[in-house]
């Protein structure tokens, strides 16, 4: 099925092939992608729009030598075929398997680990100037996506490495439909001969002469600025930053992609490609549904995915839910949301509310500010924003929200393991990051009717809040529509029993109800982190012998914590076993396996106890 694939292993194989085979080499890589991803799920219309991309880098570049830094990384897919990895493919993103992102330690072809949005320039310019100290004619080249581009983070490393004369050469991957139209021959051709030598050498020979006559260089230079803003006006903001701007440059042409990079290797200092690509390129019900496209389970690849639905809805929904309900009672919600309108579950609400929905793209930090300076003004924000995610914008959240103590609610989506997905993407430390800010309330639901209720009782506290909720589905909780506050800072217990107390935290509950059946123990859904249910607490720590804290997060400081730290200030001397994540970063896996090595499933649970007691 794949003649000319089925030979080539790693990139120096490939650069033997004449560049007339390449065309048709893209095509069976684009196939055995599609029945790869189709057997195992992950990300696919990403995959499928840089094949021909990816193709070229490694055919052009001395890879591993020089060194690839993919943005966010989950268009790596072909980058991994072609470096040792296509019979690996057959476990991604499985235990024991590759990874779904470039990882530094799973090949010397991943120069940089990502899964992140915005660091490939950065971690590129320090690679290109370490080359340049070690007087190495190694190239860094940063692949970034133009939705990356969005990231402040992004255009911190442009402002720094224009100003530089290291040999980096940044890609724009551009597969937005709506600024392809610049595509075609000219822009080919202009391209190319942007990029090639004797551009090059005149450019530099002119500025040898007209150096002379600082006025008529500095008009020779705008000339030239202005003539490329009338063919690729996008190019001028990167001329501006010091960069060479060369494009754009059909990214499904491998022909021009190879003429081009080759010319632009030859150049030295800061150069930018500008490729636009078609996300889903090369299968049609991809490039008709990139987003449906992006991240799938496993689908018959004739038939495409057929969407199924479920008995039981996601948190997801659960969110999204509520949160049109909210809004149609308050004018003052707004939704916010930095890139992640369909995995938050803010779709309904955007078409419902379009004028009170933002989405800032991939700014975690102006998502955060942005929703205080509303907050500021008198809305109620509600920042719908992945665990890890948060991660990023955690100044923002002390400085520029909870110091000012401001009423924005944070749903936290991804709290917890998230499988596939791995370290990356885990909500491993949202409850140990969150409980320390003073002013914070921290809520963890247990079923689907406590989210949505724990929402409701955030949004009416006149001070930050925030509610994480896992991945997926809950225990299947009857949902009810009527909005009722919870009282802050108390728990509720749903078993009694003698001798061993669970302090169970939001997604632990159901795993801590079924150990309890076996050893007769009280279990507590304690609702809140912060402020902890200091009553509940000292009433089990008085009446039982052993407290057993049960979290989905890492266990240094976390949940388990701040129990022991409320028993230390009231000296109250009781055995206590804190369960929850290790201090490692855990693989990705399945979930529910993830869960039972970690002991935090019902065996795992009743093992521990009885270890301890042992």
């Amino acid at each position: 099925m794949y003649p000319l694939l089925d030979n080539i292993n790693y990139p120096a194989q490939l650069r033997k092939l004449d560049v007339k085979d390449l065309p048709e080499f893209a095509k069976q890589l684009r196939n055995f992608l599609i029945e790869s991803v189709s057997r195992t799920g992950g990300h696919l219309s990403s995959n499928l729009g840089t094949v021909e991309l990816t193709v070229a880098l490694h055919y052009v570049f001395n890879t591993p030598h020089d060194q690839l830094i993919w943005d966010v990384g989950h268009q790596t897919y072909a980058h991994k075929i072609l470096t040792g990895r296509r019979e690996a493919m057959s476990r991604l993103r499985m235990k024991d398997g590759i990874s779904g992102f470039p990882k530094r330690d799973e090949s010397e072809y991943d120069a940089f680990g990502t899964a992140h949005s915005s660091t490939s320039i950065s971690a590129a310019l320090g690679m290109a100037v370490a080359a340049q100290l070690e007087k190495s004619d190694r190239r860094a080249v940063a692949i970034i996506g133009d939705g990356a581009m969005s990231a402040g983070m992004a255009f911190e490393a442009l402002n720094n490495a224009g100003v530089m004369d290291a040999n980096l050469l940044v890609i724009l991957n551009d597969n937005d439909m709506s600024i392809s139209r610049p595509v075609g021959a000219l822009n080919n051709y202009l391209a190319k001969l942007i990029s090639g030598q004797f551009y090059a050498t005149a450019r530099r020979a002119g500025e040898r002469m007209l150096g002379v006559v600082p006025s008529v260089l500095e008009l020779a230079k705008r000339a030239e600025e202005h003539v490329k803003g009338m063919v690729t006006p996008e190019g001028t903001l990167f001329e501006e930053f010091g960069f060479n701007y060369i494009g754009p440059i059909d990214g499904h042409d491998i022909k021009v992609l190879v003429t081009t990079l080759k010319n632009i290797k030859c150049l030295d200092g800061p150069q930018f490609l500008h490729v636009v690509t078609r996300k889903g390129a090369g299968y049609k019900v991809a490039e008709e549904d990139p987003i449906l496209y992006h991240g799938v389970s496993k689908f018959d690849p004739e038939q495409g995915i057929v969407v199924k639905q479920t008995g039981k809805p996601a948190y997801t929904k659960v969110f999204g839910d509520w949160l049109c309900d909210m809004a149609a009672k308050d004018k003052r919600l707004i939704g916010i949301t930095p890139a992640m309108r369909e995995g938050s579950g803010l779709v309904a609400f955007s078409q419902a509310y379009p004028d009170r929905y933002f989405d800032v793209g991939i700014a975690e930090q102006h998502a955060v500010t942005f929703a205080a300076g509303a907050a500021c003004n008198g809305l109620k924000p509600v920042v719908a924003i992945y665990s890890t995610f948060l991660q990023r914008a955690y100044d923002q959240l002390i400085h520029d929200v909870a110091l000012q103590n401001l009423p924005v609610l944070f749903a936290i989506d991804r709290a917890g393991l998230v499988g596939a997905d791995g370290p990356t993407h885990a909500g491993s430390f949202d409850l140990s990051y969150l409980r320390c800010i003073p002013n914070m309330t921290v809520m963890a639901p247990s079923d689907e009717n406590e989210c949505r209720q724990m929402l409701y009782t955030a949004f009416k506290l006149d001070s930050p809040t925030a509610v994480r909720y896992p991945r997926g589905t809950g225990p299947g909780a009857e949902i009810q529509q009527k909005m009722t506050e919870l009282p802050i800072g108390q728990g509720v217990v749903r078993r009694q029993g003698n001798k061993i107390a669970f302090l169970a935290f939001g997604s632990m509950v159901s795993p801590c109800l079924a150990a309890a059946d076996d050893l007769d123990a009280t279990v507590a859904d304690m609702r809140f982190i912060k402020p902890l249910d200091e009553k509940l607490i000292a009433d089990l720590a008085a009446g039982h012998e052993l407290l057993v804290t049960v979290e989905e997060n890492t266990i240094m400081g976390g949940a388990g914590s701040a129990v022991m730290e409320l028993l230390c200030r009231r000296k109250m001397l009781v055995q206590i076993l804190t369960l929850g994540l290790p201090d490692v970063y855990l693989d990705h896996g399945d979930h529910a396996q993830m869960l039972a090595e970690c002991g935090l499933d019902k065996a795992g649970i009743i093992q521990s106890v009885q270890k301890y007691l042992a």
